[in-house]
């Protein structure tokens, strides 16, 4: 765990003191889980369950905020029967899930989410033929249902394709009065009338919280960590957390905290809670 500047550690400590009204947002891929190869196949870091129960005991809420469909961040963190245990030990846990688009919460688990943007289906049809041409075939295509992600992950040359196919990914879903989201070995396309940003502002306001922190690893992130820095501003206690990464270091810059990937994130939330547990 690395402070970035002098004034991050007093935003640190800003934050510890009001951590009973505190809210907690993370990202899921890279900040909770590890980031792999197959996206179906990401699972919370071994750790992360028994820092965010710690975690539950001193704060005000969590949240998972995650470009996932919340759905499927339930059922791969086995949120339903995480957010049990959290609610008896004193904090509510929700998911906002293809940047808050969705929401679920702990004490419902139900699912709430709009229909799918017009022009995505179109999309998703013409999208194949761009990606031949981009010499990006064997690209993975992941349908979230609001958003359609294209992945060069498993590809022999990651960089090189995603490079390849991002100008003509963008042309097509600019026709279709789509926003591209880029990532670590990932374009994702999708509506641009919800980010990050907003759910941690609805976040913060709907749970009347006296502080916030924030932990996330992309560029999908950056939002919320804007609207962080900008709440903090205006006097209230923030922390933004970069779970760093080689392959996204631009995050670093914008971080008060930065820590080793999701196994650095789940030592910094079991100090934050651990001293006022003791």
């Amino acid at each position: 765990m690395e402070f970035t500047s002098d004034d991050a550690r007093a935003h640190y400590d800003a934050v510890r003191a009001v951590l009973d009204g505190v809210v907690v947002g993370l990202d899921f891929d890279g900040t909770l889980s590890p980031v792999v190869d197959d996206p179906e196949a990401a699972r919370l870091h071994p750790g992360a369950p028994g820092a965010l129960l710690e975690l539950a005991e001193v704060v005000r809420a969590v949240a998972v905020i995650t470009g996932r469909p919340a759905r499927q961040a339930v059922a791969m963190g086995d949120l339903d029967a995480l957010g049990n245990a959290m609610l008896d030990r004193g904090a509510e846990l929700f998911v906002f899930g293809q940047y808050g688009n969705e929401r679920w919460r702990a004490t419902d688990q139900r699912i709430r989410s709009p229909r799918p943007p017009a022009g995505l289906a179109t999309f998703e049809r013409e999208l194949p033929a761009v990606l031949r041409k981009a010499d990006a075939a064997d690209a993975f295509i992941e349908e979230k249902g609001l958003a359609v992600a294209v992945h060069t992950r498993r590809m022999d040359d990651p960089a090189g394709a995603l490079e390849r196919l991002r100008g003509p990914v963008a042309e097509l879903a600019a026709r279709h009065h789509l926003s591209i989201e880029p990532g670590r070995n990932v374009v994702e396309i999708r509506s641009g009338d919800m980010h990050k940003g907003q759910a941690v502002r609805a976040f913060i306001a709907e749970q009347q919280a006296t502080g916030i922190v924030f932990g996330g690893d992309d560029l999908g992130d950056i939002e919320a960590f804007e609207a962080v820095r900008a709440l903090r501003a205006d006097g209230l206690p923030g922390l933004v957390v970069c779970s760093a990464s080689h392959e996204q270091p631009d995050l670093e810059e914008l971080a008060d905290v930065v820590v080793e990937g999701p196994a650095g994130v789940v030592e910094l939330l079991t100090r934050l809670a651990s001293p006022l547990r003791a």
